[in-house]
């Protein structure tokens, strides 16, 4: 199995594709639009991509890939995150001038970063790919936030660990492909609709759900390209798609909804609860 994810190695994308599977062929990508290609056009079977996180919310980008794309999720991850603060061996506090790292990342950091007095923010594509910049740069006055295992691997140390604002940051990772990823049983679907600017029509689109007694674990909405507030709503049911309550709600939905796609039914990280407690382990 080749899985693809956006990073370098020593990102929480890596290790969440580790959790996916311990012994897959990772690619790692640059950009999230590398990982959807890997994954559509070869060698990558499957793809993982952070959809959102306790702290710092959803990861708007992935949400439109979605609807460009037609890759289905077959599955999700949950991957704890504790961020350091790492820089050259013989660093010090005092020495540093900037702080690289990805938007995300700074963001579920940012109490930490507010106690830095004169240091410049910068925000990169990658947490670990921030460590191997400092890293290859030799840049004795630059300290970037990331994993323990990117600074294990680029050979920078610590000095600040756990960083985050809260300690139950957790980022949510979806993972695409053209086959299901395994037989567990699907108890999670995700749906994009839309709908039409008219009184109570969003009041009434949630209602097919809420009389089938189906939960929403997330509603989401975001801006239709080329018609100015307009908006897609995307919403992650807690339940399969060919259960019997949930195909006769989006057959309800769809008479009204002008658009209604259904971007994946798979199993969710709950049903994995037990197999790993720290998305390392799988790595060393």
């Amino acid at each position: 199995m080749k899985i693809a994810y956006q990073g370098e190695p020593g990102a929480f994308s890596e290790a969440a594709s580790r959790l996916v599977s311990s012994d897959a062929a990772l690619i790692p990508c640059k950009a999230f639009e590398e990982v959807f290609a890997s994954v559509e056009q070869g060698p990558a079977q499957y793809g993982v991509l952070p959809i959102e996180n306790s702290i710092g919310g959803s990861i708007h980008r992935n949400y439109d890939l979605l609807m460009e794309n037609h890759l289905p999720i077959v599955g999700e991850v949950e991957v704890p995150v504790v961020h350091h603060l790492l820089a050259l061996p013989g660093a010090s506090m005092a020495s540093i001038k900037r702080v690289y790292s990805h938007p995300q990342a700074l963001a579920q950091c940012e109490r930490f970063l507010r106690t830095l007095s004169g240091v410049e923010i910068i925000a990169t594509y990658d947490t670990a790919g921030s460590a191997k910049m400092v890293a290859e740069g030799k840049l004795t006055d630059t300290a970037a936030i990331a994993s323990a295992r990117a600074g294990e691997i680029f050979g920078l140390s610590p000095l600040a660990s756990s960083i985050q604002d809260f300690s139950d940051n957790i980022t949510r990772f979806i993972v695409i492909g053209r086959r299901p990823l395994n037989d567990m049983p699907s108890d999670k679907t995700t749906i994009v609709f839309s709908l039409p600017n008219e009184p109570g029509s969003l009041f009434k689109a949630l209602s097919v759900f809420a009389l089938r007694g189906i939960s929403l674990t997330k509603l989401e909405s975001r801006p239709i390209q080329g018609r100015p507030w307009e908006y897609l709503f995307y919403v992650d049911l807690a339940a399969a798609r060919d259960e019997v309550h949930c195909t006769r709600a989006l057959a309800h939905l769809a008479e009204f909804a002008p658009m209604l796609r259904t971007l994946g039914t798979y199993a969710s990280w709950k049903s994995h609860e037990g197999q790993h407690t720290d998305p390392f382990e799988v790595m060393s």
